[in-house]
């Protein structure tokens, strides 16, 4: 379900891709069967799309994930972490606006 310029990180590559990322990651933890997770889904694409370069975008499978999911204690999805340096810069639970994520990424990337 990952878009151009997304990538698929799953519980072996998360620490890599992510908490060791040079860039800032926004991440979407998601399922195949949330409604809600494909709503955002087009969002987050068009903001890996927006932000390419600058910011990395990753997606998490929560059903095939489990071990990461439940490390960073994802309760809801469509759950969205923004990290930078390896530490949670904020996050969002549940579907939202693009502008309201938009906003979240530009303070990231401040």
């Amino acid at each position: 379900m990952a878009g151009l310029g997304v990538l698929e990180v799953s519980d072996a590559t998360f620490d890599q891709e992510v908490l060791r990322s040079e860039q800032p990651v926004l991440v979407d933890f998601w399922a195949v069967w949330c409604g809600p997770c494909k709503a955002i889904g087009p969002i987050v694409d068009g903001v890996a799309a927006a932000y390419a370069g600058k910011l990395k975008v990753a997606k998490v499978n929560v059903d095939e994930n489990g071990a990461t999911a439940s490390r960073f204690g994802i309760r809801g999805i469509p759950t969205l972490l923004f990290v930078k340096g390896g530490m949670i810069a904020d996050q969002i639970v549940g579907y939202a606006p693009q502008n309201v994520i938009e906003e979240k990424v530009q303070r990231l990337l401040a």
